[in-house]
C-alpha cells in the first residue's frame, strides 16, 4: 500500500484508509479493519457521531497503537469550548488511548463559533491529547477562519465528501489545500452506498478502464480520486475481501488516457459549493 506524507505532519499515511461510518455488522467490520490494517491501510477514521464505531476501532487498535494513524471527530453540537474538551476526552476513553493522531471538527455549527472550537483544539494539542487537528466539510473561508484562530498550530487536513459524481471539492477546496500543504481526505468515495448507476455512461467508463487495467470498477474509483498527491480516501468495508480489494486499488496506476476518459464521464458540477452528507 502506497503511503504519502499527510499534509504538514510528516507522518507517512496510507493513501487508502478505512472509514467506519454506519457500521451495520460490528463483528464483520472489526475483522475487515484488521484485514485492512494487515494489508497496509494504517489510516483508520472514526467519530463520536458514529454510534459504536469508536468501540470497534478500540478493539482493533488495542496492542498495536503505533501501527495506526487514528482520526476521530467532534460532533457539531458539542463544539463549544467546554463541549469540545469533553467530547475529545470521551472519544479517548471509548478508543482506549491517551492520544489520537488527528482530531477533527466534523462540520460547523452556527451555535458555536469556529474560533471557540479552535481554542479548545489548541488546548488539546498543548495537553498532547491529539498530535494534530483538522476539519471536515469546511469551505475555504471556514478553513481560513479556523487557521487564523489556531495561531501557531496548523490545520493539517479537510475531510470532504468526494466521489466521481460529487467532484465539487475540486473547484476551490482541493486547490486551496494543495497550495497550503493541507491533506484532503475523501469520505464516501463510492457515493455513500449509491455508486454510479450500472449501465450509465459513468459506470461504463469505469468498467472500460477497469478491464484495461485488470482491476475492479471500485478500485478505479479510488485510484481516480487520489490522483492528486495531497488526496487520501477512506472507504468503509464490512468484509475482509472488500478491505483487501480497497488496499490493492493503487497496484496498477491509471494512465493519462484512463484519467481523461473518467473526467469526461464524470464532469465537474457547475456549483462551487462543497457537497456534504
Amino acid at each position: 500500500m502506497e503511503r504519502r506524507t499527510f499534509g504538514p505532519t510528516g507522518a507517512a499515511v496510507s493513501v487508502i484508509g478505512q472509514g467506519t461510518w454506519q457500521l451495520r455488522r460490528p463483528d464483520h467490520a472489526e475483522r475487515a479493519l484488521r484485514a485492512g490494517l494487515e494489508a497496509g491501510m494504517n489510516h483508520i477514521d472514526t467519530a463520536e457521531l458514529y454510534k459504536g464505531s469508536e468501540e470497534v476501532v478500540a478493539r482493533v487498535v488495542k496492542g498495536r497503537r503505533a501501527d495506526v494513524f487514528l482520526v476521530t471527530k467532534v460532533r457539531p453540537p458539542n463544539t463549544s469550548y467546554e463541549g469540545t474538551i469533553r467530547s475529545a476526552m470521551g472519544s479517548l476513553k471509548r478508543l482506549q488511548v491517551d492520544q489520537v493522531d488527528v482530531l477533527l471538527q466534523h462540520w460547523t455549527d452556527d451555535a458555536h463559533p469556529i474560533e471557540e472550537t479552535m481554542r479548545a483544539f489548541g488546548q488539546l494539542l498543548d495537553e498532547k491529547r491529539t498530535k494534530w487537528v483538522g476539519v471536515s466539510n469546511f469551505e475555504v473561508e471556514e478553513m481560513e477562519r479556523a487557521q487564523s484562530a489556531l495561531g501557531r498550530h496548523k490545520i493539517v487536513c479537510n475531510q470532504v465528501y468526494y466521489s466521481p459524481e460529487q467532484r465539487g471539492a475540486e473547484h476551490e477546496v482541493l486547490p486551496y489545500c494543495k497550495k497550503h500543504n493541507i491533506a484532503v481526505v475523501a469520505y464516501s468515495p463510492f457515493g455513500s452506498g449509491r455508486p454510479p448507476a450500472k449501465g450509465g455512461p459513468g459506470w461504463k467508463a469505469l468498467e472500460t478502464v477497469a478491464a484495461r487495467r485488470g482491476v475492479t470498477p471500485f478500485q478505479v474509483i479510488l485510484a481516480f480520486l487520489v490522483r492528486e498527491p495531497n488526496v487520501f480516501a477512506i472507504p468503509k468495508s464490512e468484509s475482509e475481501a472488500h478491505a483487501r480489494e480497497n488496499a490493492a486499488a493503487l497496484d496498477r496506476p491509471l494512465t493519462r488516457e484512463d484519467l481523461g476518459e473518467l473526467e469526461a464521464a464524470f464532469p465537474l458540477p457547475a456549483s462551487t459549493q462543497l457537497p456534504m452528507i
